[in-house]
């Protein structure tokens, strides 16, 4: 199975108890879902993993039977055939199928393709590369990419203004940043520099 073919589907995070369970962060719509797409993989591809669906977030994976197990697992991404996923509904797409299509602002200006699509947390984030293979980011909200036409290979997106936050009360100006302290070389009593 090749690595265009694959989705991100979950990630381990870390052990649960002494038996071998482990927390899991699914992508998927329903969470549980996960462990009904069959054998997952690591980003490699060489690992597969069988789990079951235990509670809220914990799983139990065949053949991790302890906490040291378990452990080693913390931080694999898991992955599925891309073919193994249901067909998206209408207006519906996985965030996969989105790399690769052009970017193009509103009056029809290429602003280049989409390379990756992340999720740090605050919500999905495009990386889009143009010609020259600069790297923007936008984030992926329905103000900043209003159109998303996946049989047409492009998006839409209005980058967003530059916003200027003025200090706020009470708070420093650029200027007023202090110097930077030399740590003195003095000793103290007891043998420790003193700062």
């Amino acid at each position: 199975m090749s690595a265009s073919r694959r989705i991100l589907v979950g990630e381990f995070g870390r052990p649960h108890g002494v038996r071998g369970l482990i927390h899991l962060r699914s992508h998927t719509a329903e969470p549980a879902a996960i462990a009904g797409y069959g054998p997952l993989s690591d980003e490699s591809g060489a690992r597969r993993f069988v789990l079951k669906w235990l509670a809220e977030g914990l799983v139990q994976v065949e053949g991790v039977t302890d906490r040291d197990a378990a452990a080693r697992l913390t931080g694999t991404r898991l992955y599925v055939d891309r073919d193994a996923l249901p067909p998206p509904e209408e207006d519906e797409f996985y965030l996969a199928d989105l790399i690769g299509l052009r970017a193009e602002t509103e009056g029809g200006e290429l602003l280049g393709t989409v390379s990756a699509v992340e999720d740090f947390g605050a919500g999905s984030v495009l990386t889009l590369r143009d010609a020259n293979g600069r790297e923007s980011l936008f984030p992926f909200t329905r103000a900043v990419v209003p159109v998303v036409e996946i049989a047409a290979g492009r998006i839409v997106v209005v980058p967003p203004g530059e916003t200027e936050v003025p200090p706020q009360p009470g708070e420093a100006e650029a200027t007023d940043t202090p110097r930077p302290r030399r740590p003195s070389m003095r000793r103290r009593s007891g043998g420790r520099d003193a700062a």
